[in-house]
């Protein structure tokens, strides 16, 4: 593991923090409507024209083309200054654009990829159906092929911010009678295309809010032209985007759960005992369930370091299934923690301030991204070598 920092990463630390300081939006980010993908957009500009936007992304392509540790200090301080989420420019940045990149034609590159990077266009994420989720070879929402264009039919759901989009990286069935990975194909879809109909999908986090959406398919179609990689072989493409994800992209969450922490241990220190006297820090429970969380914090950010510190000199292997695991279980456990310390008081939404909204929210941790039950297969058997079981 490279421990050692060098001058050119001080430099850069300095760099960036000092543009962040100068440049984080002051205003809070929008809860909901149209004015989420107005200031998303409108900070993902910001960063392009200082030269900042796809900090991963390689240089012939627009992006800042940062080194691994580069992008471990880019997240670090950007979580340390506050700065907002990415939020619905996340799937452009994260997933469409590196797949354009790794499979994608010149046509499509140079289409959507300035695009991107320039807080021009939303994308949103056509994987996950209603009876497909972790499960995703399953998929059923299929598209026949009627000359130079793709009709299809199906659903997919749990579409993150399909109210904004502009482009959706779809996942297909073009093959009739094919099962599981075979015969699927990953196409770029116009959001505003004929047939497209989208029902929000509220959560117990807020009734006026909804992230999540189900797209219905109704005889849309879609130019072959925007099949990104070859028909039929959509499972290598979608897989493509893997390659650009070293490692970094929960660096800012472990910071901000690392601060939650932090000041949950205060609030405990601040807050009486639940017999008036003395500190809820007292309460052996609480100061050991705060030790334990602290101490899993500082485990997650060492395995960071050292997959990412590995990463330099060989490919990324499946570790990161292990941070993705820990750490999900972790913020779990902190947003629960959080309500245990309040106590009656996280009814008070002006005590609480966001907590609660975040311990709801929480609940998802465990599940987007790849469940833990599927993070557990995946170190079981690609990390410690395990032997599969039987497929069911």
């Amino acid at each position: 593991m490279k421990i050692e920092v060098t001058s050119e990463e001080t430099a850069f630390r300095a760099k960036v923090r000092d543009w962040l300081t100068n440049n984080v939006p002051k205003t809070v980010r929008p809860f909901a409507g149209d004015e989420v993908r107005d200031f998303d957009l409108a900070w993902q500009r910001r960063q392009y024209e200082a030269g900042w936007a796809g900090i991963a992304w390689p240089k012939e392509f627009g992006g800042r083309g940062a080194s691994l540790m580069e992008q471990l200090i880019w997240h670090e301080e950007y979580a340390l200054a506050g700065a907002p989420r990415s939020g619905c420019c996340f799937v452009g940045l994260s997933h469409a654009g590196p797949t354009l990149i790794a499979c994608g034609t010149q046509s499509q590159r140079r289409d959507h990829l300035p695009k991107i990077l320039k807080g021009e266009a939303v994308w949103c994420q056509g994987f996950s159906e209603p009876n497909s989720g972790s499960d995703l070879s399953s998929l059923s929402t299929k598209a026949v092929l009627d000359g130079d264009e793709l009709i299809v039919n199906g659903s997919k759901i749990w579409t993150s911010y399909a109210q904004h989009a502009d482009y959706q990286e779809l996942l297909l069935r073009t093959q009739p009678g094919s099962e599981r990975h075979h015969g699927l194909s990953w196409v770029i879809c116009d959001m505003s295309a004929p047939g497209i109909e989208l029902r929000p999908i509220r959560t117990m986090t807020a009734a006026e809010d909804y992230h999540f959406c189900q797209v219905f398919y109704n005889n849309v179609r879609i130019p072959l032209s925007n099949v990104v990689g070859e028909l039929g072989k959509g499972w290598a493409t979608a897989n493509a985007t893997l390659g650009f994800e070293r490692g970094t992209g929960f660096i800012a969450d472990q910071i901000q759960n690392s601060e939650l922490i932090e000041a949950l241990i205060d609030m405990a220190r601040d807050r009486p005992g639940v017999d008036g006297t003395g500190s809820m820090l007292d309460n052996p429970d609480i100061a050991a369930s705060l030790a334990a969380l602290r101490a899993d914090a500082a485990a997650i950010r060492s395995m960071t370091y050292a997959t990412i510190s590995r990463a330099g000199h060989d490919n990324p292997g499946p570790e990161g299934s292990i941070v993705k695991l820990i750490y999900s279980e972790v913020a779990q456990r902190a947003r629960k923690l959080s309500m245990d310390i309040l106590g009656g008081d996280s009814l008070e939404t002006t005590l609480a301030e966001g907590l609660v909204f975040f311990y709801l929210r929480s609940y998802a941790s465990t599940i987007g991204g790849g469940t833990s039950d599927i993070q557990r297969n995946l170190i079981g058997e690609r990390v410690l070598g395990l032997p599969r079981g039987p497929r069911q």
